[in-house]
């Protein structure tokens, strides 16, 4: 009955330290679930994965857009701007959740290049450029682009967005914008939603939140439990395992190098000392006692 109440205790305890924690994220966050696992290779920086990037088998914190401001990839270079030389996620700007044209289909995690406000007069702004009350949006991106045999900037030319919004790309799809119609120069067919539709300007409100700090590796174990890992780079398997024999072995060393400090502190010593002296007296008293009575 002991060992199986200890045993219920420790699971009670471990649960309850996994509630704190999920408590905290969500706290921290602003958002359920606080974390997301990322199934795709789109933000992909190496082709063996990097920490500081988007890898699939990552966990990536979700804080909600009311947490953290969403900083454009425009913005992030202006030279002069506020936000000049911010980086998230290995390039500069953020990295956006949001649902294609606000459906339910699996939520893309990519790269915010540019917000798109409405002018008070009817025309477009886009905040970090130059662009003020346009009727259509062309813009260079300092973005290298391999496509029509050479390499170019990155640009968009008399692209209409419809409606406010952010125009978004994934790091690894070479030149192609997740929104077709921005596709001017043929960089790729874009993303379309869960019915087929070409992906629009993503609205604020389909914007479920901005990619904050990332767990590396972890989420490979629900991409290799659900049959799709075949995003995950191999080197993330051997990475995982590694960090798992580390974390087991922390315990371990942990309580070794623990009693090997105590038992080498100074007042331990000077316990065993007096514990020894003590034995010492009564070992005397006994023999001197066994004496008396013969």
């Amino acid at each position: 009955m002991g060992e199986a109440w200890s045993w219920i205790r420790e699971a009670l305890l471990a649960g309850g330290l996994i509630a704190v924690l999920i408590s905290v994220l969500v706290l921290m966050t602003g958002s359920w679930p606080p974390m997301v696992v990322i199934e795709s290779n789109s933000m992909q920086h190496d082709e063996n994965g990097e920490v500081g990037s988007i890898d699939a088998g990552d966990l990536v914190l979700v804080m909600t857009p009311e947490r953290k401001d969403i900083i454009t990839f425009v913005e992030a270079t202006e030279s002069g701007g506020d936000f000049e030389g911010y980086e998230s996620h290995g390039m500069p700007g953020d990295v956006i959740i949001y649902q294609k044209n606000g459906g339910s289909d699996t939520p893309v995690i990519h790269r915010a290049l540019l917000e798109v406000v409405e002018n008070t007069s009817g025309g477009w702004d886009v905040p970090g450029t130059t662009l003020r009350n346009v009727s259509s949006i062309s813009w260079t991106f300092d973005i290298l682009c391999p496509y029509h045999g050479g390499a170019y900037d990155l640009r968009i030319e008399d692209w209409d967005p419809v409606h406010a919004g952010y125009l978004t790309k994934g790091d690894n799809n070479d030149c192609m914008i997740d929104q077709p119609e921005a596709n001017t120069l043929s960089q790729g067919p874009g993303l379309s939603d869960e019915f087929g539709n070409p992906v629009q300007t993503t609205k604020g409100e389909w914007v479920m939140g901005v990619a904050g700090a990332e767990i590396p590796w972890v989420g490979s174990i629900k991409l290799g439990l659900s049959d799709n890992s075949q995003s995950v780079p191999d080197s993330t398997w051997s990475k995982l395992i590694m960090t798992a024999i580390v974390l087991l072995a922390i315990p371990a060393v942990w309580e070794r190098v623990a009693d090997r400090v105590i038992k080498t502190a100074p007042e331990i010593a000077q316990a065993e000392r007096e514990e020894a002296q003590a034995s010492q007296l009564l070992s005397d008293d006994n023999q001197e006692q066994a004496h008396e009575e013969e």
